[in-house]
């Protein structure tokens, strides 16, 4: 992705979350870098203070990235895990996108392989197991100190699920890389 790109991705997602967080009102602009018509996934993280106020994303390519950097600007300030994100707090955010690949399937003919498979510092994982899911960015093992055992455990609770749930044949383990942009 080009500079000035990533330069405007980040002024427009912080205009977002200040017209989101004052007047609960955005519309996307008429003139945006072209690039930004393809349809990728996303996420985007706020920071406070160096912790974690909110992150919220689509991980799937369903929208072109305006709308996906729209929506997902707009949720993160609303994360359930926190209180709504107040105008009080908006000086002391810090805005990291990560704009993702497309997720693909890890196949395996054994769990135990799964480790091997995957790169700590590239790769995001989702997992699928019925009705459950969870997905973490490629940049959390990282911050965490996580080997990719420790990684795919991670990734089996932030779905609901049991720590070693990745070890059965019941579940889809995805991959996926991202362009971290951040302030």
């Amino acid at each position: 992705m080009r500079e000035e790109t990533k330069k405007w991705i980040l002024n427009y997602v912080r205009d977002v979350i200040e017209k989101y967080t004052n007047f609960r009102k955005v519309e996307i602009p008429e003139e945006y870098p072209e690039e930004l018509n393809e349809k990728r996934g996303v996420f985007v993280t706020l920071k406070k203070n160096g912790m974690l106020r909110g992150c919220m994303g689509i991980p799937y390519p369903v929208y072109p990235l305006i709308r996906a950097l729209t929506e997902s600007a707009k949720s993160a300030t609303e994360d359930p895990r926190f209180p709504i994100l107040g105008p009080d707090e908006l000086e002391d955010v810090e805005i990291e996108v990560t704009v993702l690949t497309k997720p693909e399937l890890i196949e395996v003919k054994n769990p135990e392989e799964y480790p091997e498979k995957i790169e700590i510092g590239k790769d995001g994982l989702i997992i699928e197991a019925g009705y459950y899911s969870g997905l973490l960015l490629p940049q959390v093992p990282v911050e965490q100190g996580w080997g990719p055992e420790e990684f795919l455990s991670h990734l089996c609770l932030k779905a609901g699920l049991d720590r070693d749930f990745w070890r059965k044949r019941r579940c889809r383990i995805y991959k996926f890389q991202g362009e971290i942009i951040s302030e």
